[in-house]
């Protein structure tokens, strides 16, 4: 199956949903290339980027499931 390179940029607000964002993106880790975590204490939010490898249902289930969870934002890149 054909995969994309793609960057994923995450926003959490809110912290209580870190644990179930950890075991999604642990889910789809074969897929995940790198990960960088940065956390904004200014702002009281936490930004993640992640670099995938993956076909683009895969990026999309991904980028779904995130963004479902509260308090969370989510944004994908994906070169063409």
């Amino acid at each position: 199956m054909e995969t994309r390179v793609a960057v994923m940029s995450i926003i959490v607000e809110d912290t209580s949903s870190v644990e179930t964002l950890n075991n999604i993106l642990h889910e789809y880790r074969e897929h995940i290339i790198g990960r960088m975590g940065i956390p904004y204490h200014q702002k009281k939010i936490n930004i993640i980027s992640i670099a995938l490898d993956a076909p683009q249902d895969v990026i999309s289930a991904l980028s779904g499931r995130v963004g479902n969870l509260e308090g969370v934002s989510v944004k994908v890149g994906v070169r063409s």
